[in-house]
């Protein structure tokens, strides 16, 4: 194991730069739990006013119901892009920790497969949670209810 200064610093380096992958992630859950509020309180709110002693139209309680469903729809969609940004930031932390014990030789029984693979599947998990964002993006738009009617 080489403790030198200069193995240390280059070491540290290379562990260190799929964490700027990390921020990507970490950023893209913030974005995600924004779009996952607003959708649930609008979700409650909707709820709230069906609830309420107001007298509704059949044609309005209907559009409220519709939009009920759809920010359930929404939620849910929100919630499985955090669960594969959440698994993606564990795989490029995995491969962090991976990277930074093999430059440091304190691990010499795992192979460099996992290191690949561990990253791969960072990357795969980061992807498909941009997917479902992308399909709760183009779900809200489509779903925006341009022409409800008003109670």
């Amino acid at each position: 194991m080489d403790v030198t200064i200069d193995a240390i610093t280059n070491n540290i380096q290379l562990a260190l730069a799929p964490v700027f992958l990390l921020t990507a992630v970490a950023t893209l859950i913030n974005a995600i739990s924004g779009r996952l509020a607003r959708s649930v309180d609008r979700m409650r709110t909707i709820n709230k006013l069906m609830h309420s002693d107001h007298h509704f139209s059949d044609s309005a309680r209907q559009q409220m119901l519709l939009e009920a469903n759809e920010a359930k729809m929404r939620g849910r969609l929100c919630t499985v892009a955090i669960f594969f940004d959440v698994l993606s930031g564990l795989f490029i932390s995995l491969t962090v920790l991976e990277l930074f014990f093999f430059q440091a030789g304190a691990v010499r029984s795992l192979h460099t497969d996992y290191v690949i693979w561990t990253f791969v599947l960072g990357l795969v998990a980061f992807m498909t949670s941009l997917g479902f964002v992308l399909a709760e993006i183009i779900y809200a738009y489509r779903s925006a209810s341009w022409d409800s009617p008003h109670s």
